[in-house]
């Protein structure tokens, strides 16, 4: 393709990042929280229709996640190579069909399988979303655009569940999926008509073995994108605590119903869009390691209190979700920027970082799944503390980050970009 070209197709998809461009962005990274959070209330359900124990329906999580989070390693080096919207709308064909997969199962392996199948999916929306955001946009209009996108996309872990919850009343949890498919739909025929190519052929890079594994090789040993991937699976492990512990924490441990997840999403997303907002307003007089370091201590907190609150009452609302809100807001101060900076330590392989980028972050959630949410669900006690530890590493990893730049903690490093 000419220069020409190139300019064009980029300058097609400059005008296109205004509202459609980001709200499509922010639906298909919405499309993961959904597909994790809406069938939750319908856990129960599930395991007596499928003739399942708890751990098995516990364990469609993690059949989901680590396809989720091992696709993701490959989604963006594929769309370095073939374009932007194209994967995505494979992606969202996959997801389609895997969840009709998943409404007609009547046994737990067929569950799994079209789990795996959305898990493989769901996450070209995720990565590809915010590599077309930098494709089109740096320094604080990218911080601005990622703090509107994260509005948006702070709402699904609201919708989700009372989505779930409501359907799962009205109709059974088979109506779950297919929500999941409409939804899926919708967005395959939204983005086939608007999503706009924001990388042209001649920035593009073939899938060739050799090179590919240099480019991954050469991301994967980056110290600052490590450091920082790392803290962002950190902070998104520890909110992930109470949403991927909700089924045992609100029914169990709060004592309420399956329509009553709302209690503890609601205030989470207040907080998040609160965050992303506060974001919104601060993007161009502040930088980002400062909007980082600010978000931390409201994390930690946060964290602190809701430690000192299990510790000293009983699980009951509003105390055991009131430190929540106060943590997702400064999760969601620290993130864009986070992903922003990560990405820049890759410029020429903007999809392959977002694919690395995301990959720390799902694999943390699997393994926190699998393995370490058994363990906290013992009490809330144990869940506010892994909040408070998760955090705790994380802001050690932005720290050593921050300090491998050379420069001393609470200045501006040479690279920072306005």
């Amino acid at each position: 393709m000419s220069v020409m070209q190139s300019r064009t197709i980029r300058h097609a998809a400059g005008m296109e990042s205004g509202p459609r461009f980001i709200l499509l962005v922010a639906g298909l990274s919405m499309l993961g929280q959904f597909v994790i959070a809406t069938y939750l209330p319908a856990f129960g359900p599930l395991g007596e229709t499928l003739s399942a124990n708890p751990a098995q329906i516990q364990q469609s999580l993690t059949a989901y996640m680590i396809p989720f989070g091992l696709m993701m390693l490959w989604h963006g080096a594929i769309s370095d190579a073939i374009g932007r919207r194209r994967i995505v709308l494979i992606g969202l064909t996959l997801f389609l069909i895997g969840s009709l997969v998943c409404a007609a199962a009547s046994r737990i392996e067929a569950l799994y399988a079209g789990r795996i199948i959305q898990g493989v999916s769901a996450g070209i929306g995720t990565v590809i979303g915010r590599a077309m955001v930098r494709d089109v946009a740096t320094g604080a209009i990218a911080r601005r655009q990622m703090a509107l996108v994260g509005m948006v996309f702070a709402l699904a872990p609201a919708l989700a569940p009372v989505c779930g919850g409501w359907l799962l009343a009205w109709t059974g949890w088979r109506s779950i999926f297919v929500f999941l498919a409409l939804l899926s739909g919708g967005l395959l025929c939204a983005c086939w008509l608007w999503l706009p190519e924001t990388l042209p052929p001649s920035e593009r890079h073939a899938l060739h073995p050799i090179r590919l594994a240099r480019a991954y090789g050469s991301v994967l040993i980056n110290r600052n994108f490590v450091l920082l991937a790392l803290a962002n699976a950190g902070v998104n492990m520890a909110i992930y605590v109470y949403v991927l512990g909700a089924p045992d924490f609100v029914t169990h441990q709060l004592g309420l119903n399956a329509q009553s997840f709302a209690w503890l999403f609601v205030p989470i997303v207040g907080g998040l869009l609160l965050g992303s907002f506060a974001l919104l307003c601060t993007a161009d007089a502040v930088s980002p390691w400062r909007v980082i370091s600010g978000g931390h201590i409201f994390m930690f907190a946060a964290a602190l209190a809701n430690v000192a609150i299990t510790a000293f009452h009983l699980p009951a609302l509003p105390w055991s979700v009131l430190a929540l809100p106060c943590f997702a807001f400064g999760m969601m101060m620290t993130q864009p920027s986070l992903q922003l900076l990560a990405l820049d330590s890759a410029p020429e392989r903007r999809g392959l970082a977002a694919s690395c980028y995301m990959t720390f972050q799902q694999i943390g959630n699997a393994f926190l799944s699998a393995l370490v949410m058994p363990f906290l669900l013992a009490s809330s006690t144990r869940m506010a503390l892994g909040m408070l530890s998760l955090q705790c590493i994380a802001a050690l990893l932005v720290l050593f980050s921050y300090r491998s730049r050379c420069q001393p903690f609470g200045g501006r490093p040479a690279s920072d970009v306005r």
